[in-house]
């Protein structure tokens, strides 16, 4: 058994720092590709991330069900933090595809096709109260999104999502879902989902999106595998 060092960081803050999805992200050399799974479940994050090349950006994404071939949080949050670090990469590569990556001021974004990412299952509520009153008991299965707009004239969207297939019965912040919502509305957004986390898409026709949002540090950890 070993001692293993997890780097942790929220992603997808509120300007004032608060909230956000935290992930674990780990030195992909220091966990073999047959344990990564198992790690990523004892962790406990909706993902964890293992940078196999911090130069060149491969990262791999892992949830407890298994790898993601691609997923928002992750890779914002991995940006961030590779710069953190003085990596300042321009691309990352996941096995999704290359993940262009951009800054503006204290936002951190990253490009993708808008049909990468988890199938969900959609539903428009009428309100943002409504939003917030929903029980996660009610999705017991699968990939559920449900929003609202909170200003439609804005692009502000009330959002949750319910994610029990990778074993989170709700997901703070899910930026492949919010870059498949931009695609289905063809408009940027701003969406504020979970406790109050702040993810910002852009539309980029005919089928791409970004997303992106502050990223801050939280205490790291070391569990035993």
């Amino acid at each position: 058994m070993t001692q293993l060092h997890v780097e942790v960081v929220r992603v997808f803050t509120d300007p004032d720092g608060r909230f956000g999805n935290p992930l674990g992200i780990v030195d992909g050399a220091a966990v073999q590709p047959a344990d990564r799974q198992r790690v990523a479940a004892q962790l406990g994050y909706s993902e964890t991330v293992y940078v196999d090349d911090a130069a060149a950006g491969v990262v791999r994404i892992f949830s407890a069900a298994g790898e993601m071939p691609f997923a928002g949080h992750p890779t914002v949050g991995i940006a961030w933090w590779l710069h953190s670090q003085g990596v300042a990469v321009e691309t990352l590569r996941v096995p999704a595809g290359d993940i262009p990556v951009s800054r503006e001021g204290d936002l951190f974004s990253v490009r993708a096709d808008a049909s990468w990412g988890s199938a969900f299952d959609w539903h428009q509520l009428e309100s943002p109260d409504a939003v917030l009153a929903a029980d996660p008991a009610s999705y017991p299965a699968g990939h559920t999104f449900i929003w609202s707009w909170q200003d439609e004239s804005a692009g502000i969207v009330r959002g949750r999502a319910f994610v029990p297939a990778i074993g989170v019965a709700e997901d703070e912040a899910t930026g492949s879902a919010v870059t498949q919502l931009t695609a289905q509305l063809s408009r940027d957004l701003l969406v504020v989902q979970g406790a109050g986390s702040h993810l910002h898409t852009t539309w980029q026709p005919p089928g791409h999106a970004t997303v992106g949002g502050r990223v801050l540090p939280a205490e790291s950890r070391s569990i035993t595998i």
